[in-house]
């Protein structure tokens, strides 16, 4: 039912009369007789008896009096409520991949944390497939992906951006002054990798394997600026997304290998559940996170 027409119904129980009421609300007499109709007849019932010019409430009038009454309490309330916050609160269930933690964790962050400060955060790292998982059971509230690009209807995709990849290594690795290699001449050097099966890993050890080919890593670990200091320090070569890469690359603290027909791209996707409703926490998380 109309608020406006449950407050037109109060309006005229408490000043008992329709002219007092349309005076006191700056309608007609008619607009407050059409809008008392409108109730009787949503309700099914009469709300008030006129009689020789007097108008007082039916048994019925009473009982719906006291709804309208609670009704118009609670709408004030859910107002006031509203306009007195003045933070966003709550909490956010993120999943990505681990490789991207350290991009939302950054200074950025600490600024996030100055806006928002009634919003915590739990991120959850794992692969693609299980962050699926996690989206389609509401188990986390959105998730950035670093994969094949997903294409889904149930999912709102935010943001997307496609990513490069590369071999890289120290300059001075024997491989750097190569202007062009094959995926053997990697073969025998020392692999620092991310975890086995985890997105661009699992996308590189996939078309190593359609040459009958693999590789087997000295270290495996989800800490990519970890692999990107071993790497600087001449420890061995990595596969790694250009965002993680590219600061060391302009330093000229590591090169990218000229590999031969192994271009691999991975897209950077920032999704949510097309069910979910966008509570005013996850909205400002989201926006966040497509600035990250």
């Amino acid at each position: 039912m109309d608020i406006r027409l449950l407050k037109t119904f109060i309006c005229v129980a408490e000043l008992g009369g329709f002219t007092k009421a349309a005076n006191f609300l700056g309608y007609s007499q008619s607009t407050i007789s059409f809008q008392i109709k409108e109730v009787e007849d949503e309700l099914g019932g009469k709300l008030f008896e006129r009689i020789n010019h007097t108008v007082a409430l039916t048994d019925q009038g009473r009982a719906v009096l006291r709804y309208a009454h609670q009704i118009d309490h609670l709408t004030q309330e859910m107002g006031e409520a509203m306009k007195a916050e003045k933070q966003v609160e709550g909490h956010i269930r993120m999943a990505t991949a681990d490789s991207l933690c350290h991009s939302l964790l950054g200074e950025q962050f600490l600024e996030f944390r100055r806006a928002y400060p009634g919003v915590t955060f739990k991120i959850i790292t794992a692969d693609t497939k299980e962050i699926a998982r996690l989206l389609n059971h509401n188990e986390v509230d959105f998730v950035m992906t670093l994969d094949n690009h997903i294409y889904n209807a149930e999912y709102i995709i935010v943001k997307e951006e496609k990513i490069q990849t590369h071999f890289v290594a120290a300059p001075s690795n024997p491989l750097a002054r190569a202007k062009m290699l094959r995926i053997w001449d990697l073969l025998d050097q020392p692999f620092l990798l991310t975890e086995y099966g985890m997105s661009y890993r699992r996308l590189m050890d996939e078309k190593l394997a359609e040459e009958s080919l693999e590789i087997f890593p000295v270290l495996e670990s989800g800490d990519v600026r970890e692999l990107c200091r071993l790497v600087e320090a001449g420890a061995g070569v990595s596969f790694l997304p250009d965002y993680v890469t590219e600061e060391g690359v302009r330093a000229g603290k590591m090169i990218y290998l000229p590999v031969e027909n192994f271009e691999i791209v991975v897209w950077k996707q920032l999704l949510y559940h097309r069910d979910k409703w966008l509570f005013p926490a996850m909205r400002a998380a989201i926006d966040y996170c497509k600035k990250c």
